[in-house]
């Protein structure tokens, strides 16, 4: 088992609030806001031979998550898109994980904190595969109603219940939790959009209370590129009886095949390795990562 390196004490820089800070010193205070009241926004994105993968629609997603919160990040997306290319370039890494979030900071202590700061950060490292031989079981939480959360938004305070789920997942041998929405249908893992591939066809959950997942649309683009007909709506639970191929879709998830849910096992069929194929081509290959 190798040896877990702390995120707090490592080499390299952080961009913060438009400077680069050295990455140890890149701290916040313990009464910041963000930290006791999830007023906090995020984006997942990956860097593939220098170029940052659909780095004007993440920029933009973590601008309107913002605004979602009730607070604007204080730089455009032009701005984030540069601040991304020169911390990469800057941290020397050609295929890497990019983390930028936006906070409210410590100058108000309590529910409500309207002269707070806005602070911006990202930061970068190199990071593998998120998945290895990917087991779903059923999640602890359900994803919440839109009547009841910012479901919208790339919000740091909606991964609570994912990270409890997942760990109660971990515990009992599996990889990550598939997670319902609060009506009793199936909404995606903890970090991660699904599809179940039944007949040709390809259907994945209409996305009105969980992230529309950039790489979901760009996978679904793919598909249907090929041909394949993709099918988005409710999907009950049960229906993953039926389905010859799951899988899975995400930035740090990439394409990744399910292997088994609870006691049903999948193989990785035609379409599945069509797609990972497909992406691994569109991100690696001769395509232009947008």
């Amino acid at each position: 088992m190798s040896q877990l390196v702390p995120f707090d004490d490592r080499d390299g820089f952080i961009w913060m609030n438009g400077e680069m800070v050295p990455w140890r010193e890149a701290k916040i205070h313990v009464l910041t806001h963000g930290l006791h009241y999830g007023s906090c926004v995020f984006e997942g994105e990956r860097c593939y031979n220098g170029k940052v993968f659909k780095s004007t629609e993440h920029s933009q997603r973590l601008i309107d998550s913002g605004r979602i919160l009730g607070f604007e990040v204080p730089y455009s997306v032009e701005e984030l898109n540069a601040a991304k290319d020169a911390l990469i370039q800057k941290m020397g890494f050609k295929n890497c994980y990019v983390r930028p979030l936006a906070w409210r900071g410590s100058e108000q202590m309590g529910v409500s904190a309207q002269k707070s700061r806005i602070n911006v950060a990202i930061a970068v490292w190199e990071w593998g595969a998120y998945y290895s031989d990917l087991r779903l079981t059923k999640a602890v939480y359900d994803r919440p109603a839109p009547n009841t959360a910012p479901v919208h938004a790339k919000a740091a305070g909606l991964y609570m219940i994912c990270t409890i789920s997942k760990h109660a997942a971990e515990a009992k041998g599996f990889g990550d939790a598939l997670m319902l929405d609060y009506r009793g249908y199936i909404a995606e893992t903890t970090g991660a959009n699904i599809f179940l591939v039944k007949n040709g066809e390809i259907h994945t959950p209409k996305p009105d209370c969980f992230l529309n997942g950039i790489t979901r649309r760009t996978v679904i683009d793919l598909a249907r590129k090929r041909g394949y007909e993709v099918i988005e709506r409710h999907i009950l639970p049960d229906e993953v009886r039926d389905a010859q191929e799951i899988f899975v879709t995400g930035t740090a998830a990439e394409v990744t095949p399910v292997r088994a849910i609870d006691d049903l096992s999948y193989q990785v069929g035609p379409v599945t390795r069509q797609l990972m194929e497909d992406f691994h081509n569109l991100t690696r290959g001769d395509a232009k990562a947008a």
